[in-house]
C-alpha cells in the first residue's frame, strides 16, 4: 500500500510538470505592460482602533481620525448634560429629604422646604427625579454618539472623495431608418462613471 501511494504520487508529480524547487518565472508578451508599485501607497486604518479610543476618552477616536472640530461638540454635550444632571440630583436629593421629613410623625424633625404642603413637594421631587433622569438619557446619548461616529469615520476615512471621481449623465438620441424609409426614434440616458 505505501509502494502504490509512494508510486502514484511520483507519477503526478512528473506527468504535472511541477517542479517544487525552482522558482517561477513569468513569461510575458512583448506588448504586455509591467507594473510598478505604486509609490503613493494608501493606507488603511482599522475603524476598531478610534472606536476603542472613543470608549476610552471621549473624543479620543475623532482625535486620532483627524477631525479635531467634532471634539469640543462632544465635550460641550457631555459637560451640559453632566451639569443639568448634576443640579437636578441636588434638588431632587434635597426636596426628597424634605418630603421624608415631613412625613416622618417626628414633630422634631423641620423639613428644610416648609413652603410647601407634603403633596406639592411630592410633586416637585417626581419633577426633579424626571429632569435628572432625562440629563442621564442624555449623557449616555452622546457617549454613544461618540463611539459611532469615531466607527463610522474609521470606516470613511479611506473613502476616496477627491476631484478624479467624475459621474457623467448624458441624455441621448438616436434617430435610425428601417427598411421601408420610416424614421424611428429612440431616447434614453448614459451615465458615465470615470476614475481618473
Amino acid at each position: 500500500m505505501k509502494q502504490f501511494f509512494f508510486i502514484s504520487t511520483y507519477y503526478f508529480l512528473l506527468l504535472s510538470n511541477v517542479n517544487l524547487f525552482a522558482k517561477s518565472t513569468q513569461i510575458l508578451p512583448s506588448d504586455s505592460i509591467i507594473r510598478k508599485p505604486s509609490s503613493t501607497i494608501i493606507k488603511y486604518s482599522h475603524p476598531r482602533i478610534p472606536t476603542i479610543m472613543s470608549a476610552i476618552l471621549p473624543g479620543l477616536g475623532q482625535l486620532h481620525n483627524k477631525k479635531l472640530w467634532k471634539v469640543p461638540i462632544i465635550y460641550s454635550g457631555l459637560i451640559g448634560f453632566g451639569y443639568y444632571y448634576k443640579i437636578n440630583n441636588e434638588e431632587y436629593n434635597k426636596y426628597r429629604s424634605s418630603v421624608i421629613n415631613y412625613y416622618d410623625n417626628d414633630p422634631s424633625t423641620i423639613p428644610a422646604i416648609s413652603n410647601y404642603s407634603g403633596e406639592q413637594l411630592q410633586s416637585l421631587k417626581l419633577s426633579y427625579k424626571k429632569s435628572r433622569d432625562l440629563a442621564a438619557i442624555g449623557l449616555v446619548i452622546v457617549y454613544l454618539f461618540n463611539i459611532i461616529d469615531a466607527n463610522v469615520d474609521g470606516h470613511l476615512k479611506s473613502f476616496d472623495v477627491s476631484d478624479d471621481l467624475s459621474l457623467k449623465i448624458d441624455p441621448w438620441q438616436n434617430i435610425y431608418q428601417d427598411s421601408y424609409n420610416n424614421y424611428s426614434t429612440s431616447l434614453g440616458l448614459s451615465i458615465k462613471l470615470n476614475f481618473k
